[in-house]
């Protein structure tokens, strides 16, 4: 039975964290918004800051108004609520986000989200088109959601053609669209293009405001002013109403017009990763990201993947598991270079162990 292993490694080391780009700090620049944003009350007369961030954030994604939350899942959640009324169904690539971690938004909604299958996010269309069919359910399709980048599919970026399409398929039946756009602002990094460009094909948009843009925490629900003005009475409803709201507000604002320009760094640094890994042994195999999510297959080296992160942390680096066999590596603004090239050494420690 395979045992956990023992690397040296200084214990003053600084931590290699790959777990998530949740894990990103505020910048000095945030902060200082911070510090001196005017304020008000967001539950009454309304906050400056929050406003602006609201209205920053809906102008860039091409919307006519934005709604500040604490949490993307919170977002999601908020866009269903507004849009789609109970035993009413919604779908969804069946790896998307919404399906295997946001599920319980299913017990507040009384919507029902059935997954589709497809291929590095992207849904099968046939499949889709299938599931539109009449027959297929007597449940009412109201809200076609979508995924940019793909969590779950390694960070991969759905292609815009086939965004088009399935806003197309919902258009012509009178079916809205959500895009779950935690991540847009890497999509739109790998595609070259402006995030308006994706958000087009959606009626509403969320984007995460605490990964990759460092912001401390929030996200911004875009869209329509009368479904985002219906999102703000349910999240009264829901206890997402905050007060002096605009400290958090101004470290958003910082997030949305100034850090998605240094997000091609850390798609670098998942390259970089990844070429790293897979020229280490072939018992190994990362994949190669578009964006900044590398999963690493271990199926061949005989150790499950909590061993692999027991022994990791160890030696200094942390990840996360993804099933029995794979492991997820997320880079960030924290992850340079010498990060990378320290990943990549303790994985070849853990490698010569095995052999």
């Amino acid at each position: 039975m395979a045992s956990s292993i023992s690397i040296d490694s200084s214990p003053h080391a600084t931590a290699v964290d790959l777990r998530s780009d949740t894990v990103t700090r505020p910048t000095e620049a945030m902060y200082e918004r911070m510090r001196t944003a005017p304020l008000g009350d967001d539950g009454l007369e309304g906050d400056p800051t929050v406003r602006e961030l609201e209205a920053t954030t809906a102008a860039m994604l091409g919307k006519d108004a934005g709604l500040f939350v604490p949490t993307c899942t919170m977002a999601n959640l908020l866009a269903i609520l507004a849009q789609v009324q109970r035993s009413e169904q919604i779908l969804l690539e069946a790896q998307a986000h919404m399906v295997t971690t946001e599920r319980g938004a299913a017990t507040f909604t009384g919507a029902f989200l059935l997954g589709i299958t497809g291929c590095r996010g992207a849904m099968d269309l046939n499949r889709l088109e299938d599931a539109l069919r009449p027959s297929a359910s007597p449940l009412r399709t109201a809200m076609i959601a979508l995924e940019t980048s793909h969590n779950a599919a390694g960070g991969a970026v759905p292609p815009v053609s086939h965004m088009a399409a399935v806003a197309e398929m919902a258009r012509s039946r009178g079916i809205l669209v959500h895009l779950d756009g935690a991540r847009l602002f890497n999509a739109a990094t790998y595609l070259g293009l402006a995030p308006a460009k994706l958000a087009v094909h959606a009626g509403t948009v969320s984007l995460c405001l605490s990964k990759g843009l460092s912001a401390p925490v929030g996200a911004v629900l875009t869209g329509p002013d009368a479904v985002i003005a219906n999102a703000r009475r349910i999240r009264k409803m829901i206890g997402g109403t905050q007060r002096q709201l605009g400290i958090m507000a101004a470290a958003g604002l910082e997030a949305v017009t100034v850090m998605g320009a240094r997000l091609v760094d850390d798609h670098a640094s998942a390259r970089q990763l990844s070429d790293g890994l897979n020229a280490l042994h072939p018992s190994i195999s990362a994949s190669v990201p578009q964006t900044n999510i590398v999963q690493v297959d271990l199926s061949r080296t005989g150790r499950g993947s909590e061993l692999w992160v027991t022994d990791l942390e160890a030696a200094g680096v942390r990840v996360r598991p993804l099933g029995e066999t794979r492991l997820r590596l997320v880079t960030h603004r924290h992850i340079g270079p010498a990060e990378i090239d320290k990943t990549v050494a303790f994985f070849g420690s853990c490698l010569n162990y095995v052999k």
